[in-house]
């Protein structure tokens, strides 16, 4: 029996950050986490601010995605994110000092507009989904 495929293939405004042939993919949507094998229904879906992975024969590989879309095809699966990294390519360290610094605004205390605070939020989702993915 063979093991059907389906080409991944994650984009993001700078570059082309991978392009395979998987055998499934797990996403976290707006709606919750998605696996998608060959031959899923079409549909595109906004993404959360979470892992991805992406299985290959008995490999399991994870990229720190930072928003986007999916879009399911009959051919091939597309991730359109703002940003996306594989666990070598994440500098640990400033993901860290980034969590920092995001933690310290969502706790000043004073008046603090909501715009700043929902960018904090969204930094901090940002660090600690770069963190879990590097380690």
């Amino acid at each position: 029996m063979e093991v059907s495929t389906i080409l991944l293939e994650i984009v993001t405004p700078d570059r082309l950050v991978y392009s395979e042939q998987v055998n499934s993919v797990t996403v976290r949507g707006v709606e919750g986490e998605l696996g998608i094998l060959p031959g899923h229904i079409s549909f595109v879906t906004p993404l959360q601010i979470a892992p991805v992975y992406v299985k290959i024969g008995n490999e399991r590989t994870p990229f720190a995605v930072q928003g986007g879309f999916v879009e399911v095809r009959k051919d091939k699966i597309v991730i359109l994110a703002e940003s996306a990294e594989r666990a070598g390519e994440i500098d640990l360290e400033r993901a860290e000092a980034a969590k920092e610094r995001a933690e310290t605004r969502l706790n000043a205390k004073g008046r603090q507009d909501e715009v700043d605070h929902r960018r904090a939020e969204l930094a901090l989702q940002r660090a600690m989904n770069r963190i879990k993915i590097s380690n």
